[in-house]
Formats: C-alpha cells, sequence, structure tokens
C-alpha cells in the first residue's frame, strides 16, 4: 500500500488525467442520458394513431396502444396489467392531475360493425375498479359500439364510455382524454 501511494505523490499528474477522463466520461454519459430522455418524450408526444391501424390490432395490443396514449398524455405511470386474473382492468394510470384511471380495453376486430359492448363489459370493470384499484375514472373504451343499454347504466355507474369516434378524436388528435370526456372530476384535492 505504501509503493502505491509513494507511486501516486511522485506521479500526480496521472491522478489528474484519470481525474479529467472520468469527469468527461460522466458528463458525456449524464448528456446521452438527457438525449434520450427528451428524445422519448418527443416521440410519446408525437404518438397518433389512426383508427385502420387499431382496427387491425389484436386485444392485447390495443391495450398497450391504450397505455402508450396515456403516456403520451402525460400519464407516466401508465401500464398495461390485462390478462388472467386483470379483475377487469386493462390499463392504470394516474394522470397529471392525480386521478387514477382504471380503462377497460373491448377491442373488436370488425370495428364497429363487430358484435357491440355489452352492460355486462361494464358491470365486471364497474364491481372491482374502486375497490380493488382506488379508481378516479373508471372508463370501458372501444373500437367499436356500445349497446343502447351501456349509456345510461354508465352514467348510473359513474363510469365513462369511450367508443369508436372518441377513440379516433382522441388517437389522432394531441388533446387528451380527460379534455374530451364528458364529466371527467376534478382532480383530487392537493393537487
Amino acid at each position: 500500500m505504501w509503493a502505491a501511494v509513494a507511486w501516486l505523490v511522485t506521479h500526480v499528474w496521472a491522478v489528474i488525467m484519470l481525474g479529467a477522463v472520468a469527469v468527461v466520461a460522466a458528463t458525456w454519459f449524464v448528456n446521452q442520458n438527457r438525449q434520450r430522455q427528451a428524445w422519448n418524450r418527443v416521440q410519446q408526444q408525437a404518438l397518433r394513431y389512426e383508427l385502420p391501424q387499431l382496427d387491425a390490432l389484436g386485444h392485447r395490443d390495443f391495450e398497450y396502444a391504450v397505455r402508450d396514449l396515456m403516456r403520451r398524455d402525460g400519464c407516466t405511470d401508465a401500464r398495461q396489467i390485462g390478462g388472467a386474473g386483470d379483475n377487469g382492468a386493462d390499463v392504470l394510470a394516474t394522470d397529471p392531475q392525480g386521478r387514477t384511471w382504471v380503462i377497460q380495453c373491448k377491442h373488436r376486430k370488425a370495428g364497429d360493425r363487430g358484435s357491440a359492448v355489452g352492460t355486462p363489459d361494464l358491470q365486471r370493470v364497474n364491481g372491482t375498479a374502486r375497490q380493488l384499484y382506488g379508481a378516479d375514472i373508471v372508463l370501458v373504451i372501444t373500437n367499436g359500439r356500445f349497446s343502447n343499454r351501456c349509456a345510461p347504466l354508465a352514467q348510473q355507474l359513474h363510469m365513462h364510455l369511450a367508443d369508436r369516434r372518441m377513440l379516433a378524436a382522441w388517437a389522432a388528435g394531441s388533446r387528451p382524454l380527460w379534455e374530451l370526456l364528458p364529466r371527467i372530476p376534478t382532480p383530487r384535492s392537493g393537487n
């Protein structure tokens, strides 16, 4: 150890050079990371889907598309959780105002020509969204259509529906979903 200390004392220039190289490398790394994060934000903000793209997706990919659109709109924690045992939720997110969203995605291969989303789908997600996930906003979204009985039930249950038209406006536009849907609850106090 004494030999190493003695060498370092007689070769101070080497220590200075190693320190300078470390500072340059750390600065480069931090700069690259910032640029990568900025580029990811730009890509997310530019995310747009047209209905034919969404129609062509499978159900799971449709869930990921909804997740990505929520992220585009500022829900940095948006995640896809759909699958076996999802308790009626496919996407969970917290919007920039602090509201918790529980989203059930209903993809129809034939779009609005396919079968309508019915009230059992609304009942399923309503039964768990607030109790299990603490939802402030419960949403069922589809690239298709809802049966005539869905709108009155959704209103009674304080749920939101986004049909093909609403999905098209949201996915191809730049406004967040909470600006497009009617009667969204106000943000939680303290946010």
